[in-house]
């Protein structure tokens, strides 16, 4: 009878050893990186909030012209921080919940005129004139991350630095929010 010479077999793959040890390499190496990415993240929140605020007031204007009035944007239990709520006017005369938003638990936000209701007239008109301050939780103006939604009478909206103050004759650094 032949035989065949028996070759030795080839192994694929990892070791459970080798697993381990590229997993540990990885977790501290993701360990190291994960404080660097706290600053971008405080951004995209407070820029995500800053912009459902814009949404809102965009939406609330549509709305008050529309309607012809009677549009207000408010507090839900009178802290911005909370969330907001748009109300309206029904045919009958009643209150009418339109859109609510609710404001991240890790920002504090801030309306400059403590106002807790935004009124908008059949023109879309905004009053009081103000402005809000976004801020991540436990952080001030001054916060790289902190932002300045300015909003004019007429609905203009600006985004400026936490520590800047709104002032009708700056110019926009951020034309397209």
């Amino acid at each position: 009878m032949l035989k065949y010479p028996v070759l030795p077999l080839k192994q694929h793959g990892f070791t459970l050893i080798e697993l381990m040890v590229t997993v540990s390499i990885l977790a501290v190496i993701a360990m190291i990186a994960a404080p660097s990415f706290t600053p971008l993240i405080e951004r995209w929140r407070v820029r995500s909030a800053a912009e459902a605020l814009q949404s809102t007031i965009y939406y609330a204007r549509s709305e008050a012209i529309k309607r012809g009035g009677g549009i207000t944007i408010s507090a839900i239990d009178d802290d911005w921080a909370n969330g907001w709520e748009v109300h309206g006017i029904d045919a009958d005369g009643d209150d009418e919940l339109l859109q609510t938003s609710g404001a991240s638990t890790s920002l504090a936000i801030s309306e400059e005129s403590d106002a807790t209701e935004l009124a908008l007239d059949r023109w879309g008109t905004i009053t009081p004139v103000t402005d809000f301050l976004l801020t991540p939780a436990n952080k001030d103006e001054n916060a790289a991350s902190a932002t300045r939604v300015c909003i004019s009478g007429s609905g203009l909206i600006r985004h400026l630095p936490g520590s800047e103050e709104c002032n009708p004759s700056t110019p926009d650094p951020d034309p397209d929010p």
